[in-house]
Protein backbone atom coordinates (compact mmCIF):
# COMPACT_ATOMS: atom_id res chain seq x y z
CA UNK A 1 0.00 0.00 0.00
CA UNK A 2 1.28 3.43 -0.89
CA UNK A 3 2.06 6.17 1.50
CA UNK A 4 -1.11 8.19 1.89
CA UNK A 5 -3.72 5.54 0.69
CA UNK A 6 -6.83 4.66 2.49
CA UNK A 7 -6.42 1.08 4.21
CA UNK A 8 -9.25 -1.57 2.50
CA UNK A 9 -11.07 -3.93 4.08
CA UNK A 10 -12.02 -7.50 2.23
CA UNK A 11 -15.34 -8.34 2.65
CA UNK A 12 -17.49 -10.62 0.48
CA UNK A 13 -20.32 -9.47 -1.61
CA UNK A 14 -23.94 -10.56 -1.15
CA UNK A 15 -25.43 -10.12 -4.36
CA UNK A 16 -22.66 -11.94 -6.41
CA UNK A 17 -19.95 -13.54 -3.62
CA UNK A 18 -17.17 -11.95 -4.82
CA UNK A 19 -14.34 -11.26 -2.35
CA UNK A 20 -13.80 -7.53 -2.86
CA UNK A 21 -12.52 -4.41 -1.30
CA UNK A 22 -14.48 -1.56 0.85
CA UNK A 23 -12.76 1.43 2.43
CA UNK A 24 -11.71 0.65 5.88
CA UNK A 25 -12.46 3.65 6.86
CA UNK A 26 -16.18 3.34 6.34
CA UNK A 27 -18.52 3.40 9.66
CA UNK A 28 -19.99 0.26 10.81
CA UNK A 29 -23.41 -1.06 8.52
CA UNK A 30 -22.06 2.00 5.92
CA UNK A 31 -22.57 0.33 2.26
CA UNK A 32 -20.40 0.81 -0.70
CA UNK A 33 -21.82 -0.44 -3.94
CA UNK A 34 -20.04 -3.84 -5.57
CA UNK A 35 -17.34 -2.75 -8.44
CA UNK A 36 -18.43 -5.95 -10.23
CA UNK A 37 -22.52 -6.28 -9.46
CA UNK A 38 -23.44 -2.85 -7.65
CA UNK A 39 -24.99 -4.48 -4.76
CA UNK A 40 -24.93 -2.68 -1.56
CA UNK A 41 -21.93 -4.05 0.52
CA UNK A 42 -22.35 -2.93 4.03
CA UNK A 43 -19.52 -2.63 6.29
CA UNK A 44 -19.38 -5.21 9.13
CA UNK A 45 -20.42 -4.31 12.62
CA UNK A 46 -19.65 -6.50 15.85
CA UNK A 47 -22.68 -7.36 18.69
CA UNK A 48 -20.95 -9.53 21.07
CA UNK A 49 -19.76 -12.73 18.83
CA UNK A 50 -22.14 -11.61 16.11
CA UNK A 51 -20.95 -10.13 13.12
CA UNK A 52 -23.65 -8.25 10.78
CA UNK A 53 -22.64 -8.66 7.73
CA UNK A 54 -25.61 -7.27 5.45
CA UNK A 55 -28.90 -5.92 5.59
CA UNK A 56 -31.60 -8.26 4.93
CA UNK A 57 -35.00 -5.95 5.84
CA UNK A 58 -35.94 -2.55 7.58
CA UNK A 59 -39.49 -2.35 9.47
CA UNK A 60 -40.95 -0.05 12.16
CA UNK A 61 -39.20 -1.00 15.28
CA UNK A 62 -35.74 -1.51 13.39
CA UNK A 63 -33.57 -3.33 10.99
CA UNK A 64 -32.76 -7.22 10.35
CA UNK A 65 -29.87 -8.08 9.12
CA UNK A 66 -27.79 -11.01 8.45
CA UNK A 67 -25.01 -12.31 10.81
CA UNK A 68 -22.61 -14.67 11.21
CA UNK A 69 -22.47 -16.00 14.92
CA UNK A 70 -18.21 -16.64 15.68
CA UNK A 71 -18.89 -18.66 18.73
CA UNK A 72 -21.32 -20.91 17.28
CA UNK A 73 -19.76 -20.73 13.35
CA UNK A 74 -23.64 -20.10 11.97
CA UNK A 75 -26.10 -17.56 9.97
CA UNK A 76 -28.27 -15.70 12.04
CA UNK A 77 -30.61 -12.81 11.67
CA UNK A 78 -29.97 -10.19 14.27
CA UNK A 79 -33.10 -7.51 14.88
CA UNK A 80 -31.42 -3.91 15.75
CA UNK A 81 -33.79 -1.80 17.50
CA UNK A 82 -34.12 2.00 15.68
CA UNK A 83 -31.92 3.87 18.39
CA UNK A 84 -34.84 6.67 17.90
CA UNK A 85 -37.05 4.06 19.61
CA UNK A 86 -34.82 3.41 22.83
CA UNK A 87 -36.34 6.32 24.98
CA UNK A 88 -39.34 5.48 23.81
CA UNK A 89 -41.28 3.00 26.69
CA UNK A 90 -44.28 1.71 24.35
CA UNK A 91 -41.96 0.63 21.52
CA UNK A 92 -39.52 -0.97 24.10
CA UNK A 93 -41.88 -3.18 25.58
CA UNK A 94 -43.06 -4.00 22.10
CA UNK A 95 -39.82 -5.31 21.20
CA UNK A 96 -39.13 -6.93 24.56
CA UNK A 97 -43.23 -8.43 23.93
CA UNK A 98 -41.35 -9.70 20.64
CA UNK A 99 -38.58 -11.60 22.03
CA UNK A 100 -40.46 -12.85 25.04
CA UNK A 101 -43.49 -14.70 22.76
CA UNK A 102 -41.51 -16.34 20.20
CA UNK A 103 -39.33 -17.63 22.66
CA UNK A 104 -42.00 -19.53 24.65
CA UNK A 105 -43.20 -21.28 21.51
CA UNK A 106 -41.30 -23.92 19.97
CA UNK A 107 -42.93 -24.93 16.35
CA UNK A 108 -41.12 -25.45 12.32
CA UNK A 109 -43.49 -22.71 11.56
CA UNK A 110 -42.76 -20.01 14.40
CA UNK A 111 -38.99 -18.04 13.77
CA UNK A 112 -36.62 -19.17 16.45
CA UNK A 113 -35.57 -17.15 19.29
CA UNK A 114 -32.03 -17.46 20.17
CA UNK A 115 -31.32 -14.44 21.98
CA UNK A 116 -32.27 -10.75 23.36
CA UNK A 117 -29.49 -8.22 24.58
CA UNK A 118 -27.73 -4.97 24.77
CA UNK A 119 -24.18 -4.30 23.39
CA UNK A 120 -22.46 -0.80 23.50
CA UNK A 121 -26.19 1.14 23.78
CA UNK A 122 -27.89 -1.27 20.89
CA UNK A 123 -30.54 -3.35 21.59
CA UNK A 124 -30.43 -6.30 19.31
CA UNK A 125 -32.64 -9.65 18.93
CA UNK A 126 -30.87 -12.64 17.78
CA UNK A 127 -33.03 -15.05 15.66
CA UNK A 128 -33.14 -18.03 13.17
CA UNK A 129 -32.49 -16.34 10.06
CA UNK A 130 -35.38 -16.96 6.92
CA UNK A 131 -33.60 -14.67 3.71
CA UNK A 132 -35.69 -16.56 1.44
CA UNK A 133 -38.57 -13.47 1.02
CA UNK A 134 -41.95 -13.21 2.08
CA UNK A 135 -45.17 -14.40 1.03
CA UNK A 136 -45.40 -10.76 0.10
CA UNK A 137 -42.58 -10.59 -2.03
CA UNK A 138 -43.40 -13.80 -3.66
CA UNK A 139 -47.08 -12.91 -4.33
CA UNK A 140 -45.35 -9.71 -5.90
CA UNK A 141 -43.04 -11.02 -7.82
CA UNK A 142 -45.15 -14.18 -8.82
CA UNK A 143 -48.97 -12.45 -8.57
CA UNK A 144 -51.08 -15.42 -7.46
CA UNK A 145 -48.94 -18.59 -6.29
CA UNK A 146 -50.06 -22.13 -7.20
CA UNK A 147 -52.45 -23.54 -5.09
CA UNK A 148 -50.80 -26.31 -3.31
CA UNK A 149 -48.25 -23.96 -2.24
CA UNK A 150 -50.57 -22.01 -0.84
CA UNK A 151 -52.52 -24.72 0.88
CA UNK A 152 -49.20 -26.00 2.26
CA UNK A 153 -48.68 -22.42 3.52
CA UNK A 154 -51.77 -21.86 5.13
CA UNK A 155 -51.71 -25.66 6.65
CA UNK A 156 -48.38 -24.61 8.56
CA UNK A 157 -49.44 -21.18 9.42
CA UNK A 158 -52.87 -22.06 11.20
CA UNK A 159 -50.56 -24.88 13.03
CA UNK A 160 -47.96 -22.22 14.18
CA UNK A 161 -51.33 -20.00 15.40
CA UNK A 162 -52.91 -23.10 16.91
CA UNK A 163 -49.28 -23.43 18.79
CA UNK A 164 -49.24 -20.16 19.72
CA UNK A 165 -53.05 -20.19 21.17
CA UNK A 166 -52.65 -22.93 23.21
CA UNK A 167 -49.94 -20.48 24.81
CA UNK A 168 -52.67 -17.76 25.23
CA UNK A 169 -51.27 -15.51 22.75
CA UNK A 170 -52.83 -14.24 19.46
CA UNK A 171 -50.67 -12.61 17.20
CA UNK A 172 -52.41 -9.80 15.90
CA UNK A 173 -50.78 -8.93 12.46
CA UNK A 174 -51.28 -11.88 10.13
CA UNK A 175 -49.95 -10.61 6.87
CA UNK A 176 -48.11 -11.49 3.89
CA UNK A 177 -44.69 -9.78 4.76
CA UNK A 178 -45.31 -11.42 8.24
CA UNK A 179 -44.51 -15.05 6.75
CA UNK A 180 -40.98 -15.54 5.60
CA UNK A 181 -39.28 -18.36 3.69
CA UNK A 182 -36.13 -20.36 4.94
CA UNK A 183 -33.45 -21.94 3.07
CA UNK A 184 -35.80 -25.07 2.32
CA UNK A 185 -38.95 -23.26 1.54
CA UNK A 186 -40.15 -23.64 4.69
CA UNK A 187 -42.66 -20.74 6.03
CA UNK A 188 -41.58 -18.89 8.98
CA UNK A 189 -44.30 -16.84 10.99
CA UNK A 190 -42.31 -13.63 12.37
CA UNK A 191 -42.91 -10.61 14.23
CA UNK A 192 -44.73 -10.68 17.41
CA UNK A 193 -44.51 -7.31 18.21
CA UNK A 194 -47.96 -6.70 18.81
CA UNK A 195 -48.97 -9.96 19.84
CA UNK A 196 -50.96 -10.44 23.30
CA UNK A 197 -52.46 -12.48 25.98
CA UNK A 198 -55.95 -13.54 24.86
CA UNK A 199 -57.80 -12.44 28.48
CA UNK A 200 -55.36 -8.83 28.34
CA UNK A 201 -57.58 -6.09 27.99
CA UNK A 202 -58.28 -3.99 24.39
CA UNK A 203 -57.08 -0.80 23.73
CA UNK A 204 -59.40 1.79 22.22
CA UNK A 205 -58.14 2.14 19.42
CA UNK A 206 -57.81 -1.47 18.61
CA UNK A 207 -59.01 -1.58 15.44
CA UNK A 208 -56.30 0.38 14.16
CA UNK A 209 -53.36 -2.79 14.77
CA UNK A 210 -53.02 -4.68 12.32
CA UNK A 211 -53.08 -3.93 8.35
CA UNK A 212 -56.20 -3.09 6.70
CA UNK A 213 -56.32 -5.25 3.86
CA UNK A 214 -56.20 -8.59 6.37
CA UNK A 215 -57.81 -6.95 9.51
CA UNK A 216 -60.35 -8.85 10.74
CA UNK A 217 -64.45 -7.16 11.01
CA UNK A 218 -64.28 -7.24 14.41
CA UNK A 219 -61.55 -5.31 15.57
CA UNK A 220 -62.53 -2.72 13.38
CA UNK A 221 -66.04 -2.49 15.09
CA UNK A 222 -64.03 -2.80 18.11
CA UNK A 223 -65.71 -5.77 19.16
CA UNK A 224 -63.55 -8.43 21.57
CA UNK A 225 -60.55 -10.15 19.15
CA UNK A 226 -60.01 -13.72 19.74
CA UNK A 227 -58.13 -16.17 17.81
CA UNK A 228 -60.87 -16.03 14.90
CA UNK A 229 -59.65 -12.89 14.44
CA UNK A 230 -56.24 -14.27 13.40
CA UNK A 231 -57.88 -16.99 11.64
CA UNK A 232 -59.83 -14.35 9.36
CA UNK A 233 -56.60 -12.52 8.80
CA UNK A 234 -54.25 -15.78 7.66
CA UNK A 235 -57.52 -16.29 5.03
CA UNK A 236 -57.04 -13.09 4.16
CA UNK A 237 -53.49 -13.67 3.48
CA UNK A 238 -53.89 -16.95 1.33
CA UNK A 239 -57.12 -15.31 -0.18
CA UNK A 240 -54.37 -12.67 -1.33
CA UNK A 241 -51.87 -15.36 -2.27
CA UNK A 242 -54.12 -17.47 -4.19
CA UNK A 243 -55.83 -15.00 -6.33
CA UNK A 244 -53.36 -12.06 -6.71
CA UNK A 245 -55.84 -9.73 -5.08
CA UNK A 246 -56.67 -8.39 -1.35
CA UNK A 247 -60.50 -9.50 -0.37
CA UNK A 248 -61.41 -6.15 -0.47
CA UNK A 249 -59.29 -3.14 -2.03
CA UNK A 250 -60.33 0.38 -2.64
CA UNK A 251 -58.97 3.95 -3.30
CA UNK A 252 -58.88 4.69 0.48
CA UNK A 253 -57.99 3.06 3.58
CA UNK A 254 -61.71 3.97 5.28
CA UNK A 255 -63.06 2.60 2.39
CA UNK A 256 -60.92 -0.55 2.72
CA UNK A 257 -62.03 -0.67 6.21
CA UNK A 258 -65.85 -0.57 5.66
CA UNK A 259 -65.67 -2.57 2.86
CA UNK A 260 -64.28 -5.22 5.53
CA UNK A 261 -67.57 -4.83 7.75
CA UNK A 262 -69.81 -4.52 4.87
CA UNK A 263 -68.83 -5.61 1.48
CA UNK A 264 -69.90 -9.27 0.50
CA UNK A 265 -67.06 -11.43 0.01
CA UNK A 266 -66.48 -12.50 -3.67
CA UNK A 267 -65.44 -16.14 -3.19
CA UNK A 268 -61.93 -17.07 -4.18
CA UNK A 269 -62.74 -19.74 -7.52
CA UNK A 270 -64.99 -16.55 -8.60
CA UNK A 271 -62.07 -14.19 -9.15
CA UNK A 272 -59.83 -17.43 -10.15
CA UNK A 273 -61.77 -20.17 -11.77
CA UNK A 274 -59.29 -22.34 -11.41
CA UNK A 275 -59.37 -22.78 -8.03
CA UNK A 276 -60.94 -25.59 -6.65
CA UNK A 277 -64.13 -24.91 -4.84
CA UNK A 278 -63.13 -27.51 -1.56
CA UNK A 279 -60.09 -24.49 -1.67
CA UNK A 280 -62.70 -21.80 -2.71
CA UNK A 281 -65.08 -22.95 0.62
CA UNK A 282 -61.99 -23.11 3.29
CA UNK A 283 -60.96 -19.71 2.61
CA UNK A 284 -64.16 -18.34 2.42
CA UNK A 285 -65.50 -19.64 5.97
CA UNK A 286 -62.31 -18.43 7.25
CA UNK A 287 -63.45 -15.09 5.97
CA UNK A 288 -66.90 -15.26 7.10
CA UNK A 289 -67.81 -11.34 8.87
CA UNK A 290 -69.16 -13.18 11.80
CA UNK A 291 -66.61 -14.90 13.79
CA UNK A 292 -69.08 -17.23 14.66
CA UNK A 293 -69.92 -18.37 11.33
CA UNK A 294 -65.96 -19.36 10.94
CA UNK A 295 -64.54 -22.67 11.83
CA UNK A 296 -64.67 -23.40 15.34
CA UNK A 297 -61.13 -24.36 15.94
CA UNK A 298 -57.80 -24.14 13.60
CA UNK A 299 -57.94 -28.39 13.64
CA UNK A 300 -61.14 -27.33 11.71
CA UNK A 301 -59.61 -24.94 9.42
CA UNK A 302 -56.51 -27.17 9.39
CA UNK A 303 -58.64 -30.44 8.19
CA UNK A 304 -60.53 -28.46 5.90
CA UNK A 305 -57.53 -27.19 3.88
CA UNK A 306 -55.81 -30.59 4.15
CA UNK A 307 -58.85 -32.25 2.22
CA UNK A 308 -58.78 -29.38 -0.17
CA UNK A 309 -55.31 -30.60 -0.80
CA UNK A 310 -55.60 -33.79 -0.77
CA UNK A 311 -58.35 -33.56 -3.30
CA UNK A 312 -56.56 -31.35 -5.77
CA UNK A 313 -53.40 -33.98 -5.41
CA UNK A 314 -55.55 -36.64 -6.55
CA UNK A 315 -57.27 -34.67 -9.63
CA UNK A 316 -53.53 -33.81 -10.50
CA UNK A 317 -52.42 -37.41 -10.44
CA UNK A 318 -55.53 -38.41 -12.88
CA UNK A 319 -55.33 -36.07 -15.38
CA UNK A 320 -51.75 -37.79 -16.98
CA UNK A 321 -54.12 -41.47 -16.51
CA UNK A 322 -57.31 -39.27 -18.71
CA UNK A 323 -54.44 -38.05 -21.26
CA UNK A 324 -52.53 -41.42 -21.60
CA UNK A 325 -55.70 -43.88 -22.23
CA UNK A 326 -56.48 -42.64 -25.81
CA UNK A 327 -52.86 -43.42 -26.90
CA UNK A 328 -53.46 -47.16 -25.70
CA UNK A 329 -56.61 -47.40 -27.52
CA UNK A 330 -54.85 -46.22 -30.37
CA UNK A 331 -52.25 -48.89 -29.92
CA UNK A 332 -54.77 -51.44 -29.73
CA UNK A 333 -56.55 -50.61 -32.91
CA UNK A 334 -53.20 -50.87 -34.50
CA UNK A 335 -52.62 -54.28 -33.42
Amino acid sequence: MSEGSKPLKMVTCPGCDAKTFIPGDLPPLATEPCKKCGHAIMMPMQLRQFELRSKIASGGMGTVYRAWDITLERLVAVKLMKKELLNEPKMLESFYLEARACAKLNHTNIIHIYTFDEWDGERYLVMEIADNGSLDARIDKLHLLPELQVLDVGIKIASALDMALKHDLLHCDIKPGNILFNADHEPKLVDFGLARKTDAEQEGAEFTRGTPYYVAPEKIKREPETFLSDMYSLGATLYHAITGFVPFDAPTVEEVVLAQVQTPLRPPNEVVPEISQATSDALSQALAKNPGDRFLSYDEFIMALEAARSLLLRQQSQVPEQQEQPKRLTSWWRR
